[in-house]
């Protein structure tokens, strides 16, 4: 009789750490857009089911990881490929701030100081 009370508390825990482990991942901000949005990616409107599902990703509108509001208005859904694109356009837009170019595409005028040829007369001149 005590080996089948043993076995129904382990059972009991079990079942508690089940729960308990599911509810923690519906807490995630992942689980949290999984069920307010359709299971189809934001660009490309590529539909996912149970069996491919690990292959949506949840993206950051504003890029800031930690902006995650219950309504789920900084989230959309991508798939791996459009979330890569992405970010690797963000990448770029960044590093062509950084490089001076505006939004347009534009380069920014800058004047010449270097005089490659200053000395080139001076150089013909010797032999």
């Amino acid at each position: 009789m005590a080996n089948d009370n043993t076995k129904s508390a382990q059972t009991d825990r079990l079942i508690a750490d089940a729960v308990r482990n599911r509810q923690s991942r519906e807490a995630g901000y992942r689980e949290r857009a999984l069920k307010i949005y359709p299971w189809i990616c934001g660009r490309c409107s590529r539909e996912f089911s149970h069996h491919n599902l690990r292959e949506l990703t949840v993206h950051h509108r504003d890029h800031n990881h930690d902006n995650n509001p219950v309504d789920g208005s900084n989230w959309e859904l991508l798939c791996l490929y459009c979330h890569d694109n992405e970010h690797s356009r963000q990448l770029d837009a960044d590093a062509a701030r950084q490089a001076g170019i505006d939004s347009s595409g534009a380069k920014p005028k800058t004047v010449a100081t270097g005089q490659p040829f200053a000395n080139l007369k001076d150089l013909l001149k010797r032999d």
